[in-house]
């Protein structure tokens, strides 16, 4: 078995590998931080930085001396060297199309949207926040996100599988369902509108084994 250690800071995109390493049923040590004033308290950060990630950032692993960094990369990496059966991300061109497209989606849309309106909230001026302007930014910029969601909507109802790419769990889910989780969870951009199939879908995730021993073993919330 490989020597992997995880860099997993609570609330943050490092449940995604935490989940893939249990779908592939590897050992990995456990280097867990919580958050401090809701970002990576220093320490941690310099820990990950020392284990070969320049920029601090989790989730970082280190697979026999091999630091890799960036989940989606992760993510790709483990399937390829330990996925034998291709399970995760299948061979087949039609299937594996699909699961790359969630895969990149899931940070390249679907967090790229939401978070641009966290940083409004976080960095606009108070007299830009004061005039109401900040409220129209978000406004316009929710119309990213509600759009995201529909899109998830409807390719799960097309599904012919309950979950996101057949009837087992794939990378796709893997990578997908934190961002749809945090992005709900934090209401950003969603204009209190509902999803259902993504909302039945989560809770399919949530009900794996696999899920919940990740969530067990880092502590997992949002």
């Amino acid at each position: 078995m490989p020597n992997i250690t995880l860099y997993f800071l609570q609330t943050s995109r490092a449940i995604r590998t935490a989940w893939l390493l249990e779908e592939l049923g590897l050992d990995y040590n456990l280097e867990f931080s919580e958050r401090q004033d809701g970002v990576g308290p220093p320490a941690f950060k310099e820990a990950i930085r020392k284990a070969g990630n320049p920029l601090g950032k989790s989730p970082t692993i280190v697979v026999d001396g091999v630091t890799v960094s960036e989940s989606g990369t992760i993510t790709e990496y483990l399937c390829e060297k330990y996925d034998s059966s291709s399970r995760l991300i299948p061979k087949d061109p039609s299937t594996r199309v699909q699961v790359l497209q969630w895969i990149h989606a899931a940070e390249a849309t679907f967090l790229l949207h939401s978070l641009a309106i966290l940083y409004m909230q976080w960095f606009s001026p108070e007299r830009v926040k004061d005039s109401g302007d900040l409220a129209t930014m978000q406004q316009a910029a929710s119309k990213n996100v509600v759009n995201d969601f529909d899109w998830l909507e409807s390719e799960l109802q097309k599904g012919k599988g309950k979950f996101l790419v057949g009837d087992h769990v794939t990378a796709a889910d893997c990578m997908m369902s934190f961002s749809a989780q945090w992005i709900l969870e934090k209401g950003l951009g969603t204009q209190g509108k509902k999803w259902p199939t993504v909302e039945e879908w989560i809770k399919t995730c949530e009900a794996t084994e696999t899920w919940k021993k990740a969530v067990q073993k880092t502590g997992h919330k949002l």
